[in-house]
């Protein structure tokens, strides 16, 4: 389950982990092909482990809570070199 930790916690949810949320800024077709894998792929390079959520219109990377820094920074530099 994905769950904010207030929320989870107010249930009585023991979590696992925590995790931060990245928001991608591209807007995919749900039957594109490479995006998970050119995302996680980058992102594995530099030992940070990812999943990912995507939707319609919208695509999230969720990232180990002290890796989420670094992940934003390696999303960033790809997108700067995408031109996008």
């Amino acid at each position: 389950m994905i769950a904010p930790a207030a929320e989870s916690e107010g249930l009585g949810l023991e979590r696992s982990a925590a995790f931060r949320c990245i928001r991608l800024s591209v807007h995919s077709s749900l039957q594109a092909v490479g995006l998970t894998a050119t995302v996680s792929t980058r992102l594995a390079r530099h030992g940070i482990s990812t999943n990912l959520l995507t939707g319609a219109y919208h695509d999230r990377l969720l990232v180990p809570e002290g890796d989420a820094q670094r992940a934003l920074r390696v999303h960033e530099e790809r997108s700067s070199e995408a031109g996008e």
